[in-house]
């Protein structure tokens, strides 16, 4: 937790920013107020990286004991384990060996084994048959079940949800399935093929507006129930309705559920079978001359089937439909390779298309075994899949409990959002147009869960667009960053607990610049400002020696540090290394406390944005470490480096000898040559000493740490 420090010290930051010194000769001055850092942090807390699931038969490959001897080299001490499961919508077998709510017929509920003995080398996730969304955040080769063609498939809605497990009525989490056209088409008609559970009370509506995915703008327009669309005592089975005498022309249409017949087939003994909502089929179109026209595109291809969003999914799933083609390291084997470097792996557990009881036997799994882990994250990327915070915190609200009760201590959070550029993304509710973190914190505070959330946490891609000259989009990150923080902070983000930036990398789509020299630059400005901002843990993503990919033309890139062969083996290190290196190794002290503060530059562009960065730290070791970043691409700079102590106002000057590490493209060279892309030169950041530096030479394109007495 933070003490009041941090906040005046955030406070001091925003005033410094504002009321920056006016310098006659470039400068970077350091303000040092001596009891006020604005951070105190451990590298081996602090800087960390990310593993993630990969593509079948990757992970041994990629964490073979040569690569993960090179992974280690670049000094990160702590780990932030991925759930790419959840992105897919699946669920997670963290341990094959397990059990099924139905053994009989294998399938139904799972629940991995926590019993110790054993091995666990990689584990996989399962697709979930009941599955209603056309699109997912990973491999993206599902389909929708409620317009595949198939009425012996069905979409069923997450039981977790239903009145049973939150004990509050069902109209708080009002289900949805949302169909998305594209473009506006004329509506009078819908044919719904329910499936059990049915919806007994249920509207249909259409969106009156362009578009209906909710940011901190609040789009204009409303959900409109068609004026035949408010249904009462359904019985279920096949329904058509003619919602509307005259078409209205719509480009969304939602089905809204708030009450469930609770009903399931003969032979189901489960009451998860009970609970929820299911759909086989869904019809949509106009009404010509009698006959019915459905403008519904059916198909097993979600390339080809309309667009479908669903509020929820059941986790229900059978031994057939495991994902062959991704896999998830095995905790054992992260846990014995070395990687988490003897400190505790930030942990998630299942949450989204899991079940409780799963997520809790992971845990006892890892105890069981002695392994330091924690804190844990609940679930990933809610945001992206368009979950209603209610919807969310209703089952964070559950998982805690249960996991509370059994480890009181560990620290849970979240909800790691995919991205804090704009508020966070969901459907717009129907009555309150609030943003997505305020309407999650007065759920949990409503339901008295508030104290167990206990760390925020979130994403940081802050380009989509890679294709473009990097120099803007450096200069600009750091006001993006900015921005963020205080949105979030007006938004009711408490000051008293950790904010961890659980991903990081120049964009989530491949490009140019993750590979080349301004990837670097990136990577350690928002490790920086963050840290500045008063943020406590940053895992920068891209571990494991990886390829080259390329997601659209020409721009072959790729988050990661070590470029590996055609074998998967560690070959070149990347621009990304060297810069994480110079973080882990020089700029930080290790195994201690470093105290960071303010500095402040006059190197401006014509946009009045920061070209050089600077985040200085006082070391355990009593030296000054001062990181610096020169974003110009084509101009070097000789700066002052200078300390001022606000206590009284002195201003000290280097003194002694000072050692350099200057790292830049006179070390880094990337030959483009499309899926063959690779540095012909990578070495080494260049170590110098300088008696009483005067000033210091940022190259073009660099990162510098000196560091020094004043």
């Amino acid at each position: 937790m933070w003490n009041k420090a941090p906040v005046i010290t955030f406070i001091a930051f925003f005033a410094m920013l504002l009321a920056e010194p006016s310098f006659a000769i470039d400068r970077v001055i350091i303000q040092y107020a001596p009891n006020h850092a604005v951070n105190i942090f451990s590298p081996n807390k602090a800087l960390g990286a990310a593993l993630d699931g990969q593509d079948e038969g990757e992970v041994s490959r990629m964490l073979s004991p040569y690569n993960i001897r090179r992974m280690l080299e670049a000094g990160f001490h702590t780990v932030s384990y991925r759930l790419r499961t959840e992105l897919a919508v699946e669920a997670w077998h963290w341990n094959p060996i397990g059990k099924w709510s139905d053994p009989r017929h294998h399938q139904g509920y799972w629940t991995s084994s926590a019993d110790p003995h054993g091995f666990i080398d990689v584990c996989w996730g399962y697709r979930l048959p009941r599955r209603g969304d056309t699109f997912d955040q990973a491999n993206n080769d599902g389909y929708s079940r409620i317009d595949d063609g198939d009425i012996g498939s069905f979409w069923k809605s997450d039981p977790y949800l239903d009145r049973y497990f939150t004990h509050e009525s069902n109209s708080l989490h009002p289900q949805t399935v949302v169909i998305d056209f594209g473009e506006k088409k004329p509506i009078d008609a819908i044919r719904i093929r329910w499936g059990e559970p049915w919806a007994t009370e249920y509207s249909v509506q259409y969106w009156s507006g362009d578009d209906s995915v909710a940011t901190v703008e609040h789009p204009i327009g409303e959900w409109c129930v068609f004026r035949h669309g408010d249904i009462h005592h359904s019985h279920g089975g096949d329904v058509f309705i003619h919602l509307t005498p005259e078409p209205i022309r719509a480009r969304f249409i939602r089905i809204r559920m708030t009450e469930s017949s609770h009903t399931a087939p003969k032979r189901s003994k489960d009451i998860r079978d009970r609970l929820g909502y299911a759909i086989r089929e869904i019809y949509i179109g106009e009404i010509k001359k009698g006959t019915f026209h459905d403008l519904v595109k059916h198909d097993v291809n979600n390339q080809k089937q309309t667009v479908i969003y669903v509020s929820s999914t059941d986790p229900w799933h059978r031994e057939k439909d495991r994902d062959k083609h991704t896999e998830q390291p095995g905790f054992d084997r992260i846990f014995h390779s070395g990687l988490t470097g003897g400190t505790p792996m930030m942990l998630p557990v299942p949450l989204l298309y899991d079940t409780p009881n799963n997520s809790l036997a992971e845990l006892r799994y890892l105890k069981a075994k002695g392994y330091r882990f924690g804190p844990i994250e609940m679930g990933e990327e809610p945001d992206g899949q368009y979950v209603t915070p209610e919807d969310y915190a209703a089952l964070y609200v559950q998982w805690s409990r249960i996991i509370k009760k059994e480890f009181p201590s560990l620290k849970l959070g979240g909800p790691c959002f995919q991205t804090t550029e704009v508020d966070d993304a969901a459907w717009p509710h129907d009555i309150w147009r609030k943003p997505w973190y305020v309407r999650f914190l007065s759920y949990l505070r409503n339901h008295h869960v508030l104290k167990y959330y206990q760390f925020f946490s979130f994403e940081w891609y802050p380009f989509d667009e890679t294709r473009v000259d990097s120099a803007p989009q450096l200069a600009f990150e750091p006001s993006l960053l900015y921005g963020v923080i205080t949105r979030l902070r007006q938004q009711g983000l408490s000051n008293a607990i950790p904010w961890y930036i659980t991903e990081y990398g120049y964009s989530a789509f491949s490009g140019k610049p993750e590979v080349k020299i301004q990837g670097a630059l990136m990577n350690a400005d928002i490790v920086g400002q963050f840290l500045t901002l008063g943020g406590k843990r940053t895992y920068l993503y891209g571990y494991e020696p990886n390829s080259l990919i390329e997601e659209s033309p020409g721009a072959w890139g790729n988050n990661m540090l070590i470029e590996a062969d055609e074998e998967g083996k560690a070959k070149y290190n990347l621009a990304t290394f060297w810069g994480a290196w110079l973080l882990t190794h020089q700029w930080t002290f290790p195994d201690s406390k470093n105290k960071l503060f303010y500095a402040s530059s006059n190197i401006l562009n014509t946009e009045g944005q920061k070209v050089v960065t600077a985040y200085p730290l006082l070391r355990n070791d009593g030296e000054w470490s001062v990181l610096l970043i020169n974003k110009d691409p084509s101009n070097e700079h000789a700066i002052q480096l200078e300390l001022l102590n606000q206590a009284n106002k002195h201003i000290a000057k280097p003194k002694g000898r000072w050692v350099v590490y200057s790292f830049s493209r006179e070390q880094y060279h990337w030959k483009e040559d499309g899926s063959n892309g690779r540095p012909i030169e990578s070495h080494p950041p260049i170590q110098s000493y300088v008696n009483q530096p005067e000033t210091l030479t940022l190259p073009p394109y660099s990162l510098v740490v000196a560091r020094g007495k004043f």
